[in-house]
């Protein structure tokens, strides 16, 4: 039983769904390594035994559903109804919703059982997971190292065998970061692609996705988090045939650009993270495909600052909800220092430099979409650095503006992407000498996922990577 959760979801709903195994021994099986690993990984903020158990034992051989039986978490920003929803935050409280996000029930609806909420950084700010209400959650490959950020929780407890599938979601590279950081499969959709609601309305930047080991899990996950909800403002033109389907049959020879240059200046290249995309490189034009060197136009010194002028509001918007919660006005007392200074600088922030900011953001966008055009896909690092240590950005420290500013040193490829809008995906291909996951980011076409996605199924057929596992993983 200790190497049943390593297995990919999609094997685990088959075994459920061909009575070789109960969907109760499986969610069992998940709230024991839950139990086993929650005092090293510190991955959840919630565990739900009796209700994961409950439904559980409503679910029997034939079940229909995609993924009936399979355990899930869900990462501590999208209400759970019934569950503690607490962003991370001291501000939130034991606030418990009674609804579940649109993204949330379509999980249930597909079968899944949820065994509980995955952790965060606080409002989900950075790209590593160490809040000061829950502390660090470590990466199951070195605990001395981040998991990354914000869907951290998640990406520890894939990683770490606990469930087979995390739910996360992506403002800046918070499912990718992870991915890399972890050595797993880890998709931000195109923008638009899955509902927000019915508590948000449409995002420029954050999209809900999951982290897996497979690209099968994942491409299977898109087909049931992606659609339209009633009420959305905006939304993805829908994919002509399912997504699984869509990966049948012969990808043909694409044009593939390599970037490397950094997204954000000042920041520098990890050696071994260019090497990790150049080896990808390689096997892409072994796989027949046409690679070159690129140089998009993404290299801004202003980038950083008109990123920080949209997602400050909307991280502070949070805040704010979490104020009318608590049923006051936020104090300092209530937040980390980072998401103080995010609040302070929204709330001086004048209505026209936000409008400004997002032009200009808007702009680029169309700048890098139009000179990436005569590409299938893009090929980048995932991060610009390995895995940072526990303690290196937490922003709980004197100077919280330069744990942010570090923090965009880290995950450059990343954000860049949410700036567009365009599909990505990290995968683990590489793995360094000290045996850290390396991840590498396959960028698409606006609102074409599937051609990623397919030549992600050709670099994990070429060179699988399900085996693989971090060391003790499954004591």
């Amino acid at each position: 039983m200790s190497d049943l959760l390593f297995r990919s979801a999609g094997e685990l709903a088959a075994l459920v769904r061909s009575g070789d195994l109960s969907a109760r021994e499986l969610v069992a099986a998940s709230l024991r390594r839950i139990d086993e690993t929650q005092p090293t990984l510190n991955a959840f903020t919630y565990v739900a035994h009796e209700s994961a158990l409950a439904a559980a034992d409503r679910i029997g051989p034939g079940d229909p559903r995609p993924f009936a039986g399979v355990p899930i978490a869900v990462k501590d920003n999208r209400p759970v109804a019934g569950m503690p929803l607490t962003m991370c935050s001291d501000l939130f409280g034991d606030f418990v919703p009674q609804h579940d996000a649109f993204s949330v029930r379509r999980l249930r609806d597909a079968g899944f059982v949820i065994v509980g909420k995955t952790a965060l950084p606080e409002m989900g700010i950075l790209p590593t997971t160490e809040s000061r209400r829950f502390g660090p959650t470590r990466n199951p490959w070195a605990l001395e190292r981040t998991p990354g950020g914000s869907s951290g929780g998640s990406g520890a407890a894939v990683a770490g065998g606990v469930v087979p599938i995390g739910h996360g979601n992506d403002g800046g590279g918070s499912t990718r970061i992870p991915a890399a950081c972890c050595g797993l499969v880890g998709l931000k959709a195109a923008r638009g692609r899955v509902s927000a609601g019915p508590d948000s309305g449409q995002s420029f930047l954050v999209g809900d996705g999951v982290l897996t080991r497979t690209v099968a899990d994942t491409v299977a996950m898109l087909d049931v988090m992606a659609g339209y909800e009633p009420g959305d403002a905006t939304w993805a033109p829908p994919p002509p045939a399912p997504y699984v389907e869509l990966m049948s049959g012969p990808s043909g020879r694409m044009r593939i650009g390599l970037a490397l240059n950094m997204p954000l200046e000042g920041a520098t290249l990890d050696p071994v993270c260019e090497h990790a995309a150049r080896d990808a490189a390689t096997l892409l034009e072994s796989l027949g495909h046409r690679v070159e060197e690129i140089a998009p136009p993404w290299s801004d010194l202003d980038l950083l600052a008109d990123f920080t002028h949209a997602f400050g509001p909307a991280v502070s918007m949070t805040t704010l909800i979490g104020g009318r919660i608590a049923g006051r006005e936020p104090t300092a007392e209530d937040v980390e220092p980072l998401t103080w200074a995010l609040w302070e600088r929204a709330r001086s922030q004048d209505t026209l430099s936000l409008l400004a900011a997002q032009n200009r953001l808007e702009s680029v966008a169309r700048s890098i979409v139009a000179f990436l055009a005569p590409y299938d896909a893009v090929l980048t690092p995932s991060l610009a650095q390995r895995p940072l240590a526990i303690g290196e950005v937490n922003g709980l420290g004197p100077d919280p503006w330069d744990h942010y500013q570090r923090s965009g040193a880290f995950t450059p490829y990343t954000a860049i992407v949410n700036v567009t809008g365009q599909p990505a995906i990290s995968l683990p291909l590489f793995h360094g000498e000290d045996g850290m996951p390396i991840g590498i980011q396959l960028i698409g076409p606006p609102a074409r996922e599937d051609i990623i996605l397919h030549l992600a199924g050709e670099l994990e057929e070429a060179r699988p990577w399900l085996g693989r596992r971090p060391e003790g993983s499954s004591a």
